[in-house]
């Protein structure tokens, strides 16, 4: 296996690991790629896409619900609020990029998104608890589900479904109901940015002159769904009975780290070509 094959695994391996606990991805696909070969905006995309395709079969009951049976009510509200909540994200998101925004070249910023956002964690969690959490899924609770993932990509470092999932407990939802909409939201969010970048990448130089590594490409997302499934398949078990206490500890020690170590020493180092 070439040197970029293996970069491409264990970014994948990264990936899978990251895209939905609270810990932000971004970050720990940063810090990586200052010691192995940088990748493309295009592979750190796609690689999201591929841990999403790990919902697929996980919620494939409720996919089949949402599919099948609209003619429950419940199923066509349910089915509604994830769309617009897609919708916001979507519009919202494209609106991000055309301002220029794209994965930071910087450790800083998404270092500190990382460690601030363990304390915001620690603080909504004091303040929900012995709170009652309630199940239903409110036209709030699925527009702040929209903003949560905006908020996500203008702060690389929020995590994803840290900022979702910390929004719908701040509302009043459950967590197993929280991480439930919020991993539901993230399939057509993560595979229509998948799909957003591959179509660009096509039409700048066509599939033949592309300087994408589209097999490295491939194992990377492989890779990243496989280790997804484990983790996801994990996590869903794991809200069931217990807080995000663990993961926001991880981010105040990890977010630290990477403020010691960029001011400390990669700032003062030349900088990467």
């Amino acid at each position: 296996m070439s040197t970029d094959w293996l970069a491409a695994a264990v970014f994948g391996i990264i990936e899978g690991l990251t895209e939905f606990i609270p810990v932000s991805s971004t970050g720990h696909l940063l810090l990586a790629q200052h010691w192995l070969p940088r990748q493309s905006e295009l592979f750190n995309v796609v690689i999201q896409s591929g841990a999403v395709i790990a919902l697929l079969p996980l919620f494939s009951r409720r996919l089949r619900e949402l599919t099948f049976g609209l003619r429950e009510p419940e199923n066509r509200d349910l089915l509604l609020k994830l769309f617009v909540a897609f919708v916001i994200t979507g519009v919202l998101g494209l609106l991000l990029k055309k301002a220029g925004l794209q994965f930071p070249d910087e450790i800083a910023p998404v270092a500190w998104a990382t460690f601030l956002g363990g304390f915001v964690i620690i603080a909504i969690e004091a303040f929900v608890k012995n709170r009652p959490l309630k199940d239903e899924v409110t036209w709030l609770f699925a527009i702040a589900m929209g903003l949560g993932q905006v908020i996500a990509m203008a702060f690389p470092g929020a995590s994803r479904s840290g900022t979702t999932i910390m929004l719908a407990l701040l509302l009043g939802m459950g967590r197993p109901r929280a991480t439930e909409f919020s991993f539901l939201l993230g399939i057509p969010t993560l595979l229509a940015a998948g799909a957003v970048e591959i179509l660009g990448e096509l039409r700048k130089a066509g599939p033949g002159a592309s300087q994408e590594d589209w097999g490295a490409l491939l194992l990377g997302t492989l890779v990243s769904a496989i280790v997804a499934f484990i983790v996801v398949k994990w996590l869903i078990r794991f809200v069931q009975s217990h807080t995000f206490l663990g993961f926001a500890y991880y981010r105040i020690l990890f977010g630290g780290a990477l403020l010691i170590y960029w001011y400390g020493f990669a700032a003062k180092a030349p900088a990467i070509p």
